[in-house]
């Protein structure tokens, strides 16, 4: 047993860290040498003759497992959300059901605030107590991801747009497709159904979110 001796009432030579390092010097198992394992010979591989003349990226193994983003129990199909980002920051749109990548498919309708139907990242909206009765309706899957997506990806990229200050030059407008047009009646048509039951609804979607003098977001 290692000593300890006292120095003052209630002090040690030794912390306790300390004293637990001189007590497993003498603890007979820790003090046993581990077995040698058996040398295993490597095979020499050769030196291939050519080497690429780019750096070639190699994908790190990932073990993580993709699951569905869980959703916010506030929101529900016929929520009304607030749009906090983008170019529709401030406007209240309907939430219709959220897709297979998480994100959440909206519309304003397009007649009421001029919010087309898009998807909106959760992280980005608010969650209102006013809700739109829409009646067990079901969004048809080619409106929700595959026109939606395309649409994005065409959109994203504009190369009218210079990359140097003070040039720039003519952006084209790119004609809106039938289909999504199509779409975007189909969708409209049930949500505006329902916000005509309800008195006043449809003007509260039409005006931006505000906020007065001392009032508070919350």
């Amino acid at each position: 047993m290692a000593r300890n001796p006292v120095l003052a009432k209630g002090i040690r030579k030794f912390t306790r860290s300390r004293m637990y390092r001189k007590r497993s010097a003498f603890d007979p198992e820790k003090r046993k040498a581990a077995a040698a394992k058996p040398a295993v010979e490597k095979p020499v591989e050769k030196a291939p003759r050519f080497y690429p003349a780019e750096d070639v990226s190699k994908p790190i193994k990932c073990r993580k497992t993709q699951r569905p983003t869980k959703l916010r129990a506030s929101i529900t199909p016929g929520t009304v959300l607030i749009i906090l980002a983008g170019h529709h920051a401030g406007k209240r749109v309907v939430f219709l059901k959220q897709l297979k990548s998480g994100l959440l498919l909206v519309t304003g309708p397009y007649k009421v605030n001029g919010v087309a139907v898009r998807r909106v990242n959760q992280a980005f909206v608010i969650a209102t107590s006013t809700k739109v009765d829409l009646g067990g309706f079901k969004v048809r899957n080619p409106v929700a991801e595959s026109r939606l997506l395309h649409y994005a990806l065409f959109h994203r990229f504009d190369p009218s747009i210079s990359p140097f200050p003070g040039e720039r030059r003519s952006r084209e407008k790119k004609p809106v497709s039938p289909e999504r047009k199509a779409d975007q009646k189909e969708l409209d048509k049930v949500v505006l159904a329902a916000i005509g039951k309800v008195p006043q609804l449809k003007s509260y979607l039409s005006l931006p979110f505000s906020l007065g003098n001392k009032q508070a977001p919350h």
